[in-house]
């Protein structure tokens, strides 16, 4: 594999123009497919199988399209792109006044009139019939449903409604417009995601001391993340894509493709230092560096891959969206990176200053690596009960996925959601939705329906229940729903014990009444989907231990550095689950980060954070320890290979931490429920697993282990094959060794 990669590296820098011209018309390509898709990006997620998914598609088939909408009464409802979209206008009373009295109906109903009128309007909720009114008169809600997708409501046409609202506000009511074409359009960039690349471009000018070496990682990371973020968007024209796919293939494009370049590039400027041609040094570079960077990603885009075998699509669809990505991250710095290195030659190679500043951080990582080697069982003891300790918020963790009320403060979705929670009570807005279906004796259906209203209204936690004419029933229906408007908020424990409750009372039910009932509504969808991921978090689990192992068997043709690797690797998950609960559940900090209410965390979050900090942390560990192994199969002895791969490694490793930090806490900051507790555990994930796990526990683990870290049985060592991850087929360049701590007595 060296030797292939060798080839590769300097096929790249003589060949550099075809190289540069071939990712530019692949990024030409890229974005043409993107933009003939359309674009189309969904918020929404959906799990097949679920109770709740069949009862909704049960409803459409038996009641209409029109019917499954019933009980979304969540003012920021996710909607299709393409399918006919709704808004919703809800109106509070100015301070003292009530709907129920004087004019303010039809006071808003007049402001509101010439809504219906515009274009692609099909029509304007009565608040009256709709009894969209709250019980004490504070609040009331209109619906505007529209004949196009939410993208394609005419500009002419929220205007009418904004000019509305503004009349209302004028006259001292309070109006929030939420849902259609008025929920947040996604931002994939923003300022705090700039901030982010340029902290990762100071990172690079401290690490190199050469503005123009720091400059390439960026170029080569942005060139590879603008062809895999076209290339997902440009899967949108045919299958469903989400907002959270794209953003999390953008994430771990720029952290990985900045990553991968700064290996090889250090390597390349360590042999230029050393007074290698450039020629041979990119070749070299490519095929140690490079090993390693293949092999770490592999395991990355394995981990990713294996989101799959959850069989839940929306998560099976971010991990290869995001393993796309990494693959062309992969590639470019395979490739384009050499090639680039073939266009500045001469002036990559160190002087003067930065090999100043290169043997200064030589000192320090030496001081550190004696420290840890001298003292290895109190530093794996202290490191561990640190992250054990950070761990234990994790031991209350709740999982849900986000409501409106999780939306940036201010937004018209969540200033909707608060005051029809007000109003009407929290759970308005996670209404549960039971069909009861008389097929088999349509005759029956009203008194089951009485008889399961009786029924739900006894179970506690519920604030009513009442049945509903649903919009696609007919006279002689077999078919009817009931709303069930739970106490509690829709991703409280209440709802969820409630909606638990139905379904344990329905054996009976259906004895009783000769019918079936199903249960369904948002916030059941919601339950349904955070079980079903628990579900599969242990299999999941197993999944990816087991592929540690083996891959780093492979790597490094040890049993111990695997076994060391993945429990570091267990730590590392425990104390971000902790900390990311502690953020984003319990509210600590919550104003440092930018988190606006804090709630259960995402249900995906604990699958998706193992998928992706499990490739990651992999990387790190492929990158310190295939040095030391480096030094061990050129015939250092053990304490002296842990010390020379550290020196070698570990600047390099604290300057990839410290850009994927940079990169995942710039998207923090954002203030969506989706993407900042997703961006907050990567990023903290990283802190801990670089600088606690990979760069303090190992070095001291190794150490204790000695010989033994790097014995393999014969037999197994025969059958495995040889990937030769640290380049030991190359010859070794000559290079004088570096100063290193003496070894304790």
């Amino acid at each position: 594999m060296a030797r292939v990669l060798d080839r590769l590296g300097r096929g790249s820098y003589k060949h550099r123009w075809i190289v540069l011209v071939a990712w530019l018309l692949v990024l030409a390509a890229a974005a043409f497919g993107a933009v003939s898709s359309g674009l189309h990006l969904s918020n929404s997620f959906s799990i097949p199988g679920t109770e709740s998914d069949r009862a909704q598609a049960l409803v459409a088939e038996r009641l209409g399209d029109q019917a499954a909408g019933v009980g979304s009464n969540s003012a920021s409802q996710a909607q299709d792109a393409e399918a006919p979209s709704s808004a919703r206008v809800v109106v509070a009373a100015p301070e003292g006044e009530s709907f129920l009295e004087g004019t303010g109906i039809q006071d808003v109903m007049t402001a509101i009139g010439p809504v219906a009128q515009a274009e692609d309007v099909a029509g304007v909720s009565d608040p009256v019939t709709a009894q969209a009114v709250a019980p004490d008169g504070s609040v009331m809600y209109v619906d505007v449903q529209f004949t196009v997708g939410m993208e394609d409501v005419p500009a002419a046409t929220t205007d009418v409604l904004e000019d509305a609202a503004d009349a209302l506000e004028a006259d001292g009511y309070e109006v929030a417009l939420s849902g259609g074409p008025f929920t947040a359009p996604l931002e994939l960039a923003g300022p705090t995601e700039a901030i982010g690349l340029v902290v990762a471009l100071v990172v690079l000018v401290v690490t190199f001391g050469s503005l123009l070496a720091a400059g390439m990682p960026i170029l080569t990371a942005l060139l590879g993340v603008g062809i895999g973020i076209a290339g997902v968007l440009s899967l949108s024209g045919i299958t469903v894509i989400s907002s959270a796919t794209l953003t999390l293939a953008l994430m771990l494009g720029l952290a990985v493709g900045i990553d991968y370049a700064l290996f090889l590039l250090s390597r390349h400027r360590q042999q230029l230092a050393d007074g290698m041609d450039p020629l041979e040094s990119a070749g070299r570079a490519v095929g140690t560096a490079g090993s390693a960077v293949g092999f770490a990603g592999t395991t990355v885009v394995i981990a990713l891959a294996a989101l799959t075998v959850t069989g839940i699509p929306f998560l099976a669809a971010m991990g290869l969206a995001a393993a796309a990505t990494v693959v062309i991250a992969v590639a470019v710095a395979l490739t384009l990176l050499p090639a680039i290195m073939g266009f500045a030659g001469e002036r990559l190679r160190p002087r003067g200053r930065a090999m100043r500043q290169a043997e200064h951080s030589r000192e320090a990582r030496n001081r550190w690596g004696a420290f840890v080697t001298t003292h290895p069982i109190i530093t794996l003891v202290v490191s561990a009960a640190v992250l054990l300790t950070i761990a234990i918020p994790a031991l209350s963790l709740r999982l849900g996925l986000p409501d409106a009320g999780r939306e940036p403060e201010g937004s018209g979705d969540r200033q909707a959601f608060e005051m029809l929670a007000e109003g009407f009570g929290p759970g308005f807005n996670g209404p549960l939705v039971v069909l009861v279906d008389a097929a088999e004796d349509p005759s029956s259906l009203p008194d089951a329906v009485g008889a399961v209203v009786a029924r739900v209204s006894e179970l506690p936690d519920v604030a009513y229940a009442a049945p509903v004419a649903a919009p696609g029933a007919s006279e002689g229906a077999d078919a009817a729903l009931v709303v069930v408007i739970p106490t509690g908020a829709p991703n409280s424990e209440e709802t969820a014990g409630l909606v638990h409750a139905i379904r344990d009372a329905r054996p009976d039910l259906e004895s009783a009444t000769g019918t079936e009932l199903w249960v369904t509504g948002a916030a059941a969808a919601n339950i349904d989907i955070t079980e079903k991921l628990a579900d599969a978090f242990p299999l999941f689990l197993l999944i990816v231990v087991g592929l540690a192992i083996v891959l780093l068997l492979v790597a490094f043709r040890s049993l111990l550095v695997p076994i060391t690797a993945v429990l570091g690797f267990l730590l590392t998950i425990a104390a971000a689950f902790g900390a990311t609960t502690a953020v984003f559940q319990w509210g600590w900090m919550s104003g440092i980060f930018n988190v606006d209410s804090a709630g259960p965390l995402l249900s995906f979050l604990p699958i998706l954070l193992v998928g992706v900090l499990f490739g990651l942390a992999m990387d790190y560990q492929v990158f310190l320890v295939s040095r030391m192994r480096e030094e061990h199969v050129h015939g250092a002895d053990p304490v002296t290979s842990v010390r020379l791969g550290f020196a070698h490694g570990a600047r390099v490793v604290l300057a990839a931490a410290l850009i994927m930090i940079s990169v995942f806490s710039s998207f923090v900051f954002s203030g969506s429920a989706q993407i900042s507790p997703i961006a907050f555990a990567l990023a903290i994930g990283i802190l801990f697993d670089a600088l606690v796990v990979r760069m303090t526990m190992i070095p001291a683990a190794m150490t204790l282990l000695g010989k033994s870290a790097w014995w393999i049985p014969a037999w197994l060592d025969r059958i495995i094959p040889n990937v030769d991850i640290e380049g030991a087929a190359l010859e070794r360049p000559s290079a004088p060794a570096e100063p290193v701590a003496p070894v304790a007595q």
